[in-house]
């Protein structure tokens, strides 16, 4: 019975933590970063901010908390994709989709108009969404670019800078756009277009010469 009761108390630990996270970042999109306390944060809770310290040392250990789940959640999303074998640009092309997709969406806007707004005064906030975020979907597609040289479709170099324009080619103008609310969200097919155009863009510098 014991390993029983450990499991479900582990399982019960997991599921407070996970709840914490989902309302702390309710509360961190409402009221900003710096406007948002942890005693704020165990009022929605609904508990006691002694027993919020316990899963979380401070603000900045639950911010980043926030963040590191959010973006594991985006990549699980976009690498769900099948991307080994068949056609790469296919592949590139699906990825770029269902990245663009996330980005331009509601929650992906209002965290990056956060941690843009907090930044300044907060470096904690920025380096959070770096780190946590940015730089793992990064080092994840440069892996995945190091598999697609290996196979002949792409030539060697540096492939974490082409990680990063890859999706700086895919975020380009659409997200800027969205971003500072001049469009709104953008369609399937307008997204299909824009990830296309992209995708041939990346292709034509870093394809592997037939």
């Amino acid at each position: 019975m014991e390993p029983v009761l450990k499991t479900r108390e582990r399982k019960r630990e997991t599921d407070r933590r996970a709840g914490i996270i989902e309302i702390a970042h309710a509360a961190f999109l409402a009221d900003g970063y710096a406007a948002t306390s942890m005693s704020a944060i165990a009022a929605r809770l609904g508990g006691s901010k002694g027993t919020l310290y316990n899963y979380f040392p401070s603000k900045e250990d639950l911010f980043v908390a926030v963040i590191e789940t959010r973006c594991e959640e985006i990549m699980a999303f976009i690498y769900e994709v099948e991307l080994e074998g068949g056609d790469f640009a296919q592949a590139l092309n699906r990825l770029g989709r269902r990245f663009l997709g996330f980005a331009l969406g509601e929650e992906a806007i209002a965290t990056y108009r956060l941690v843009t707004a907090e930044s300044g005064r907060f470096p904690e906030v920025g380096r959070a969404l770096y780190e946590r975020g940015f730089q793992r979907g990064i080092a994840r597609l440069a892996a995945y670019f190091e598999r697609a040289v290996e196979q002949g479709h792409l030539r060697a170099g540096d492939l974490r800078r082409a990680a990063e324009q890859f999706f700086d080619l895919c975020k380009s103008g659409l997200h800027h756009r969205r971003l500072w609310n001049v469009s709104p969200m953008a369609g399937e097919e307008e997204i299909a277009a824009h990830v296309g155009g992209a995708v041939e863009t990346f292709l034509a510098a870093y394809a592997a010469a037939d």
